[in-house]
């Protein structure tokens, strides 16, 4: 592999996983190369860093909407994070939009944690949720949601998970 191959495949590794250019580098290493032995690497120090954050206090947060074309469905989620800084963040609001779509497309009865991502099929929302957990260094959990449907009394979930 050149220098030019590493650099792209670090780059492509960080797009995907959210994680730093030094720990994709890392796991690349580790991995000799083998992109999908580098994702798995990553998951699981990602899998082991929001364990590690789950027992730390989350107050801060948002609650966000969602709004399906047509007006006919739309959720309302809680979302909750350690500190106003990161309530504000990109990352942590884009996670939480990407979770109220998730719960206004909501069609079968799954756990919302064990649902495939409507934006990536090959992850859970459980997974997307550890990768923001690992880009943003703080324990984040998805608190509660309702999804209301015109016509349907509203499905109301404490989820509490994160």
């Amino acid at each position: 592999m050149n220098v030019t191959m590493k650099k792209d495949d670090i780059a492509k590794l960080r797009e995907l996983t959210g994680a730093g250019i030094m720990d994709c580098k890392m796991a690349l290493t580790k991995a000799k190369g083998d992109f999908e032995k580098a994702r798995e690497i990553l998951k699981a120090k990602g899998l082991d860093l929001a364990k590690k954050k789950a027992g730390r206090e989350a107050k801060e947060g948002q609650i966000v909407s969602y709004v399906h074309a047509g007006g006919k469905i739309a959720a309302l989620v809680e979302v909750n994070c350690e500190t106003d800084f990161v309530a504000r963040n990109e990352i942590f609001q884009r996670f939480a939009k990407d979770v109220a779509m998730q719960v206004a497309a909501q069609t079968e009865d799954i756990p919302l944690l064990d649902q495939k991502f409507i934006k990536d099929p090959t992850k859970t929302i459980r997974d997307y949720l550890t990768e923001t957990i690992a880009r943003l260094g703080e324990n984040i959990l998805i608190r509660r949601c309702v999804r209301f449907e015109l016509g349907i009394a509203p499905h109301i979930e404490d989820v509490t998970a994160g």
